[in-house]
């Protein structure tokens, strides 16, 4: 079954050849701006087939429309960072256990996953069979290109490329990877054949609401490996110096209803947060983001809002490797006025697999570590995020 949605007001067309969609045509809905299947029976993802550049208002955005799980409620998904890059011990596993991805990311977490209305991760690698890794740099992470598969089986519905490791084999691997997405129909934020394409912003329209996606990175801070996008070259959109990236952050929010920032910053293996993150975070909320969230510790860091917008510091690896590492999903059920309702669903890395966290203790235990290193945020037994009054 197709389900379908008059666009009032809005000229869209599509770059794939199939001609123009006008305003007050039917345009499929509810998980891409077309071509969406209702589910699911090949164990893919229920929310269909986005991709970058396929659908564009008179102003050029890139839209995708989604009609919402929950009539009158609009839900977003957040996991941290994911690698499909080979010659590391989580695609060791994935081999050995079939090439299933299903059996590294479990079923229930994924039922999760698509149970959002739009679903993000970090894409901390490039997906390229060309390049090679950059001298000097010790961690190097390259996918083959037909690993992005995955991305669709785990319901993933916008990547982030603005990290440390989409640009590990070079200029032409980078290319590679934007081709990839496009070819699986993934959009991306964060990085560009130039600058203009790295500071796009991406929509989605849930529902009656209208909702902003950037993203940009902070790290590297001392030695910059990762090439920063130019007019005429590839490389991704930088933070470290704000001022650009807060003036896509302003331009979102002059065209939304909701902005999120999805941000690479931090210190590898510190769990709280610092100074310079906590001034960055800041600033993209004067700026017009409506949520913030982090990523590149490798380890969860705390949550604090300001001026009522939250701030999550970092959902470490969602998927990355061997090591136990407590992880998750944060969830955000969003209105006209902000964040509705924000939760956290723990998760653990363990072993080469992410696991959802069932038993009650262990999940006490998680959300009991990240409000003591959260800043003005309590965290209830049921993973529900509040502001704490009268803190800052």
């Amino acid at each position: 079954m197709r389900r379908w949605m008059i666009l009032a007001g809005l000229t869209l067309w599509l770059s794939s050849g199939f001609g123009a969609v006008r305003a007050g045509a039917e345009v499929p809905v509810g998980g891409a701006a077309w071509g969406q299947t209702e589910k699911a029976e090949d164990g893919k993802s229920s929310k269909g087939d986005d991709f970058r550049g396929g659908a564009k208002d008179k102003e050029g955005e890139q839209i995708y429309v989604r009609e919402p799980h929950e009539k009158g409620k609009v839900t977003l998904s957040f996991a941290g960072d994911i690698s499909f890059a080979e010659g590391y011990a989580n695609m060791s596993y994935y081999y050995s256990h079939g090439g299933d991805i299903t059996k590294c990311i479990a079923p229930e977490v994924i039922a999760r996953m698509d149970g959002a209305d739009v679903m993000m991760v970090n894409n901390e690698f490039t997906y390229s069979n060309r390049g090679k890794p950059l001298s000097g740099k010790t961690f190097t992470f390259r996918a083959k290109p037909e690993m992005a598969a995955n991305l669709s089986v785990l319901s993933t519905d916008i990547v982030s490329l603005a990290n440390n490791h989409v640009y590990d084999y070079g200029e032409a691997a980078l290319t590679d990877t934007l081709d990839t997405l496009k070819q699986y129909k993934v959009p991306y934020v964060g990085a560009g054949r130039n600058l203009a394409e790295a500071q796009e912003i991406v929509y989605f329209r849930v529902g009656d609401m209208k909702i902003a996606y950037v993203s940009a990175t902070q790290v590297e801070r001392s030695y910059v490996y990762t090439k920063e996008a130019t007019d005429t070259k590839p490389g991704v959109l930088r933070t470290y110096d704000p001022a650009r990236f807060l003036d896509v952050i302003r331009r979102a929010e002059e065209t939304s209803d909701f902005v999120v920032v999805y941000v690479h910053w931090g210190t590898e293996g510190v769990s709280q947060f610092e100074a310079d993150q906590q001034g960055l975070g800041r600033q993209y909320i004067d700026a017009g983001a409506d949520l913030v969230i982090g990523d590149h510790p490798h380890c969860l860091q705390g949550v604090e809002y300001y001026k009522g917008v939250p701030i999550f510091y970092s959902l470490g690896n969602f998927w990355f490797n061997s090591k136990t590492r407590d992880t998750g999903l944060v969830e955000a059920d969003i209105s006209l006025e902000g964040v509705v309702e924000l939760r956290f669903v723990p998760c653990l890395q363990k072993g080469c697999r992410t696991t959802l966290v069932t038993d009650q203790g262990e999940r006490g235990r998680v959300f009991r570590f990240l409000e003591s290193i959260s800043g003005n945020a309590a965290i209830d037994e049921n993973g529900v995020i509040r502001e704490k009054e009268g803190i800052y």
